[in-house]
Order: C-alpha cells, then sequence, then structure tokens
C-alpha cells in the first residue's frame, strides 16, 4: 500500500549522544608535557644505544673476522666495475681472478716504489736529517721557547734513559707486534678468500641468506632495504677512494716542488690517512710538516702548513661535496661525533669503519621507511 496522500514521512529522530567521560590527567603529564615527550624519547634512544653497544661488543670479540669481511666488502665494492667489464668477454671464474691478480699487482708495483724512493734516498736524510735536528735544537733555542742547551741535553738523556730502563717491555712489544703481524696476514687472507666469493656470486649469496633468513612477508622490503646499504657503501668507498687518490697526488706534487725528503711515501701516508675523514689528513700533513722541518727547514714547514690549510678547504668545501653527496649525505657534526665514537670503541679501526657503517644504518632505515607495507 502506497502513502496515503496528504501525510508527511515519518522522520527518525537522533538523541543526542552525551560525551565520553575522558579518563582525568595527571597532574604531572598536565602541566609538564615535555617532561613526558623527552621520557618517551629517552627510554627509546637507550634501547638503541644498548642495541649498538651490544653489536660493537660482539663484533670486538670477532675483530680480526668482523675486518676481513670489511675489507672484502671493500675490495668488493672497488672491483665490481672492472669484473663486470671482463665478464663481458671471460668467463665469471676468470674476470674475478685477472680482476684481484691486477690489483695485487698494482698495489705490489707502489709498495715496490716507495721502497725504492726510500732506499735511494736513504743515504740523503740521515745527512738531512741530522742538519734538521741541528735547526729544530736551534729553532727551540731561540724564541719564544729559549730553552737552553742544558734543557736539550737533559730531554735527551732522559729520552735514552726511558730507552734502557723499558728496553725489556720495549722488546715485548715488538714480540707481540710480530704476532699482530701474523693476526693482519691471516685478516688478509681471509679478506681476499672472502672477497673472490663476494666478486664471483655476491647476489647468490644475498638471494640465499633473503630466502632462509627472513619470513616471507618481509623478504621485498630487506631485500629493498640491503640493495640501499649496499649501493650507499659501495658509493661511500668508491668515492673516499677518489678523495684520497687526489688528495695524495696534490701532497705528492706540492712535496715535491718543495724537495721536502720522502714526498712519495708521505704521498701514500696521505692516502691512506684520508680513509679516516676529517682527522686523517691533518695528521699524515703534520707528518709531512716535521719531515719538512727537519729536511728543509723551518720555511719549507710553514708551506707545508699552509698546504694542510688549502687541502683541508678542498676537501671540505670541493672534494667531499662533489664526490660523496650522491652517496652519503650525512650533516658534518654527525660525521665527527661518528669518528669519535668509532675511535673510542674500537681505536683507528672504529674511526675508519664509522662513517660508512652510520651511513648503512641510515640508508636502510631510509629504505624501510619508504618502502610500501
Amino acid at each position: 500500500m502506497g502513502p496515503v496522500l496528504g501525510s508527511r514521512p515519518g522522520h527518525s529522530v537522533r538523541l543526542p549522544v552525551p560525551p565520553r567521560a575522558e579518563p582525568p590527567v595527571p597532574r604531572a603529564e598536565r602541566t609538564v608535557p615535555w617532561l613526558r615527550i623527552a621520557a618517551a624519547y629517552s627510554w627509546r634512544l637507550i634501547l638503541v644505544g644498548i642495541v649498538v653497544y651490544g653489536v660493537f661488543s660482539v663484533l670486538g670479540r670477532f675483530q680480526l673476522i668482523a675486518v676481513a669481511l670489511f675489507l672484502a666488502l671493500v675490495v668488493t665494492s672497488v672491483l665490481r666495475p672492472p669484473t663486470d667489464l671482463i665478464n663481458r668477454v671471460l668467463p665469471r671464474s676468470l674476470s674475478v681472478a685477472v680482476a684481484l691478480i691486477g690489483s695485487l699487482m698494482v698495489l705490489f708495483a707502489l709498495l715496490a716504489l716507495v721502497g725504492n724512493a726510500v732506499a735511494g734516498e736513504s743515504a740523503r736524510l740521515a745527512g738531512d736529517f741530522r742538519g734538521g735536528v741541528h735547526r729544530i735544537e736551534q729553532w727551540l733555542q731561540g724564541p719564544p721557547f729559549r730553552l737552553g742547551p742544558g734543557k736539550l741535553s737533559d730531554l735527551q738523556q732522559q729520552l735514552t734513559h726511558y730507552v734502557s730502563a723499558h728496553r725489556s717491555d720495549l722488546l715485548s712489544n715488538a714480540v707481540s707486534g710480530l704476532g699482530r703481524v701474523v693476526e693482519l696476514a691471516t685478516g688478509a687472507v681471509l679478506a681476499l678468500f672472502a672477497s673472490v666469493f663476494f666478486l664471483h656470486s655476491g647476489e647468490r649469496l644475498w638471494a640465499w641468506a633473503r630466502d632462509h633468513l627472513l619470513p616471507s612477508g618481509a623478504r621485498n622490503r630487506w631485500d629493498r632495504a640491503g640493495r640501499a646499504a649496499w649501493r650507499t657503501f659501495a658509493g661511500y668507498t668508491r668515492g673516499i677512494i677518489i678523495v684520497a687518490a687526489t688528495n695524495a697526488v696534490l701532497v705528492g706534487v706540492a712535496l715535491l716542488v718543495l724537495r721536502v725528503p720522502l714526498a712519495l711515501p708521505l704521498a701514500l701516508l696521505e692516502f691512506f690517512a684520508a680513509f679516516i675523514p676529517l682527522v686523517g689528513s691533518p695528521v699524515a700533513l703534520g707528518v709531512a710538516t716535521i719531515v719538512a722541518l727537519a729536511g728543509r727547514g723551518p720555511l719549507t714547514a710553514l708551506a707545508v702548513l699552509v698546504l694542510i690549510v688549502v687541502i683541508g678547504q678542498l676537501e671540505g668545501h670541493v672534494l667531499h661535496p662533489l664526490v660523496l653527496s650522491w652517496a652519503v649525505r650525512l650533516h658534518p657534526l654527525v660525521v665527527a661525533v661518528s669518528v669519535i665514537g668509532g675511535s673510542v670503541l674500537a681505536g683507528v679501526i672504529g674511526a675508519v669503519v664509522a662513517v660508512p657503517f652510520v651511513s648503512v644504518v641510515w640508508a636502510v632505515l631510509s629504505a624501510l621507511r619508504s618502502a610500501p607495507p
């Protein structure tokens, strides 16, 4: 039956819903909300710090293996492009062998060149350093130090007495140093062994780890994160090698122009020191300044000090932004804190590993945040 003419359609009446009674807010949370927010951030930061400390503690117990695998990853990131290029005309196994053997030959040739340079200049260096020590003594006797000859003689006697009194300790340190050399050789062999497999079948190793160690629902996200981590690590490694090589060439040319002794070994020292951001290059150039002061005099040492400032500005404002900005986007404060924290935890090795470690962690977190659920 249809609606009756003249009647009004019925309307449903909704009664107003009374507001829910909110639970009472404690007075402490109502008056100091910043304290509640700070506490929420604090326990999360403490948890992250505990995890990072645990990771570094575990790595510290297996330091040799961790360093060897890190070196293997560095070798893989450097030699992967030439290996892929050679693989276009040769099988994969031969490509890996050619890349590794060729790089080792280049490294040994460079070390032999440095050794020949040191051996060829040894006789002249002895005379130069004797004269340089005399010039340093004269410089210390003048203003602003004004150390008398007696004071310098006392310092020499104290040094001689220390060496004679701690001869046994120095000998034991030398013997323990031989043990460290054996450990370094073992780590180098392990790094070379691991880099062979990383270069040959790194993709298959990652696929096996992803499929067997991760649940099926998280494989795509972590695969994207792992590839982002590898791109960041490889980009940082190649970039820092370019920066270190540029610094070494500039330092070597400048020291040769200034006729500083041991110019080639000092350039090689600058190359390896550049792998420690912010502090490596100044320390290496400080050694070059001492050598220049002993071998060539105060004016040449002052020129090397100017070189430290120029190369530091060039590295910080041109090379790092130009070469590393596409791979690593970290604030300089984060880099400084990472280097200092790594050096406190693991010495020189920690200072070298800190920045790529933080960069990889940041890349993984960014990839996980941006990945679709």
